[in-house]
């Protein structure tokens, strides 16, 4: 028989986005379920053994299975509801403007929920090698940073002797030094680009003080090996193309490939939620509500973060916008928000008027200084002189309500040339 239950939210995602959204709606008294597919909520902090999440949420220094934990308990205190190995594999606004949604467990079997409103916390998936299609066999030994981290961290099993790591993500540093924590030698860590797409401090950390060569403008064009990896053969880039007379080889038994994030919103699309194609998730306006009234988003699901600190921030926010929906407020203003010269995208992409926003970019450059605009409707309103803009860090601003006066759209930039 299937069974069905009704709430005020339905929470999909119970990481760091969708724990600390469902603390402030349980915690304002609307009845909150979380559903999500793994067994014990906390999403990918369980498996970040490592420390330096919390510093600004928490105002302490705490490692992922500490953060996830304690963000836990505090979302069950507030009286949130569990709904864990469970998929949701349909969701859609029904006629009377609530939310249905179909969820499949082991031990429930299928679940309908009930919601008035839907908070999207779904997260990111990696790319793999077959995102890049890196040519070569098909050997064992090959893995995503984050499966191996698992394997590693959860697992207690060492995924091999000798490593080769395509990418210098966040995730992948991070298992460079894990890795040889664990006595398994780093041959390398290979990058397509000219800088690193990690974070400054976690190349200092996990790569110079483990003396880890780093390869930028670099690619593995061949993986060889028959029933194991074997070895890797990388080549320098000119112009984007590999230089095949300068191809050299390394040999190893594995691969990780921390080749960037993808956001998953395939519940997203079954909603109708308009996307941004600039960041592979929804696009929203100042209270992180989509296209579609009701349904909101936050976190990686929305765009790639660098902190936790900041996805558990940005879901507060979407939480407490959720709330307002729920008390009858009406729709806010939407005023369009754009990027120009040398920002990739803005979150998010709608300012209200008279409204304090919270904006969040990811620059394309790199650069010891450069200068934030702000024009609204043509008119420069703000301004502000920035150091070390780096690809990996995320910038975070927010403009007062004073300066979003009226409508129009609101336009920035970042330029090197520092205006007086």
């Amino acid at each position: 028989m299937i069974q069905e239950e009704t709430y005020d939210v339905a929470v999909i995602g119970a990481g760091a986005t969708g724990l600390a959204a469902a603390a402030e709606t349980a915690g304002a008294g609307r009845s909150t379920v979380v559903i999500d597919r793994e067994e014990l909520p906390g999403g990918i902090l369980r498996q970040c053994i490592h420390n330096g999440f919390g510093i600004n949420y928490f105002k302490e220094e705490l490692t992922g299975p500490e953060y996830a934990t304690r963000i836990t308990r505090i979302a069950e205190e507030a009286g949130a509801v569990f709904a864990l190995g469970s998929a949701v594999t349909d969701v859609k606004r029904l006629p009377d403007n609530r939310f249905g949604l179909v969820a499949l467990s082991a031990e429930r079997g299928v679940v309908r929920y009930t919601a008035r409103a839907v908070i999207l916390a779904m997260g990111c998936r990696e790319r793999t090698r077959g995102n890049l299609a890196v040519p070569g066999t098909r050997p064992a030994g090959i893995y995503t940073a984050g499966s191996a981290q698992k394997l590693l961290n959860r697992d207690g099993a060492l995924p091999g002797t000798s490593a080769v790591i395509v990418g210098s993500g966040d995730i992948g540093l991070i298992m460079a030094r894990r890795l040889r924590w664990c006595g398994i030698e780093v041959k390398a860590v290979i990058e397509i680009m000219p800088q690193p797409s990690g974070l400054p401090r976690n190349i200092a950390q996990c790569l110079d003080d483990f003396g880890i060569p780093l390869y930028l403008e670099h690619a593995v064009t061949n993986i060889g090996g028959a029933k194991r990896v074997e070895y890797v053969d990388v080549a320098p880039l000119a112009d984007g193309i590999p230089n095949a007379s300068k191809t050299f080889r390394i040999q190893c038994d594995t691969l990780l490939f921390s080749v960037g994030l993808v956001p998953e919103n395939e519940l997203s699309r079954q909603l109708g939620v308009e996307l941004n194609p600039a960041t592979g998730g929804a696009r929203v306006d100042s209270g992180f509500q989509t296209s579609v009234p009701g349904v909101f988003a936050g976190g990686n699901v929305l765009h790639v973060h660098d902190l936790v600190d900041f996805v558990s921030e940005e879901a507060a926010l979407a939480a407490k916008a959720a709330l307002r929906y729920l008390d009858g407020a009406p729709p806010p203003e939407r005023n369009r928000v754009r990027v120009e010269a040398n920002l990739k995208y803005v979150v998010p992409g709608y300012f209200s008027r008279n409204l304090n926003t919270v904006f969040s970019f990811r620059p394309l450059i790199t650069a010891d200084a450069a200068q934030l605009t702000a024009r609204l409707d043509g008119e420069i309103v703000w301004k502000r002189r920035l150091r070390s803009i780096r690809p990996a860090e995320m910038i975070k601003v927010e403009l007062p309500g004073t300066l979003l006066n009226r409508s129009g759209d609101l336009v920035f930039s970042l330029e090197t040339e520092l205006e007086a």
